[in-house]
């Protein structure tokens, strides 16, 4: 008798997972792991694995901030980019194009310090501002891009059909070339959020209190270094793994208005 053959889907690149008919899926094995990995490690030693729990959840809400008010920034700088690298005025293409250019070629810490620091000069802007700016500001760029692509994969026969019917450009883009296109775009949108949140660890450099600036106060009080890292990692991979699992959903459900 043949032995039962157990499929394992395992993601590639990307965050969120991909649905299959695997019984065991990469997804269900980091989440139970993780999730039994912080409740061993609290229950068996809670000093310090439990001190360390209960003091970085204002951490976990300032990452949470941070990166809600980033995506939708950057959802607005990516469409505004997005639809300024399509556009056919030479001047709004140019500043789109050196727009995108720009921001992908200086690396997030350095945008994240400049702004952080270009801000200050002239006005008193608190820290998480200045870091949901910059986050904002890079995001927009790769967002741009996304909405480029997700907008050109729609055939030009729906514009021709749109606008014999009498829509003019702007109700021809946003009522029916943008709503086909978020098919083709959310994916990489819900991986650029994904990968936006774990970059918000870098907003602790400029004092903003995320999870890795509570768990760097911790460490320094209490010399528990290791610890606090290893709890903060499996903090990080529980939230983006559940974030993923969330935009996969989305993307099933947008898939269905499909058939």
């Amino acid at each position: 008798m043949a032995d039962k053959v157990v499929k394992i889907d395992v993601t590639d690149g990307a965050s969120i997972p991909k649905t299959g008919d695997g019984i065991i899926s990469a997804w269900w094995v980091s989440f139970i792991g993780a999730i039994s990995i912080i409740a061993y490690l609290v229950i068996a030693q809670p000093d310090p694995y439990k001190d360390i729990l209960l003091f970085v959840p204002d951490g976990i809400l300032v990452t949470f901030k941070v990166t809600i008010f980033s995506i939708m920034g950057a959802l607005v700088l990516g469409l505004l980019t997005g639809l300024g690298r399509l556009s056919k005025n030479k001047l709004i293409n140019l500043i789109a194009s050196t727009y995108v250019e720009v921001v992908r070629g200086i690396p997030l810490l350095v945008q994240l310090f400049y702004i952080y620091y270009a801000l200050g000069r002239f006005f008193t802007v608190p820290d998480t501002l200045s870091a949901i700016i910059a986050m904002s500001v890079c995001y927009g760029a790769y967002m741009g891009e996304v909405f480029r692509a997700g907008i050109e994969s729609i055939d030009d026969g729906q514009t021709e059909a749109s606008r014999s019917l009498g829509f003019n450009s702007r109700q021809t883009m946003f009522m029916v070339i943008l709503p086909q296109a978020w098919r083709t775009i959310l994916p990489p949108v819900g991986n650029e959020f994904i990968a936006l949140l774990k970059d918000t660890s870098l907003v602790s450099i400029i004092a903003v209190a995320d999870i890795l600036r509570r768990g760097r106060e911790f460490a320094a009080e209490s010399f528990n270094y290791f610890e606090t890292y290893t709890m903060i990692a499996l903090l990080y991979l529980l939230i983006t793994l559940i974030l993923s699992r969330g935009v996969s959903y989305m993307e099933k459900r947008l898939s269905q208005y499909e058939k």
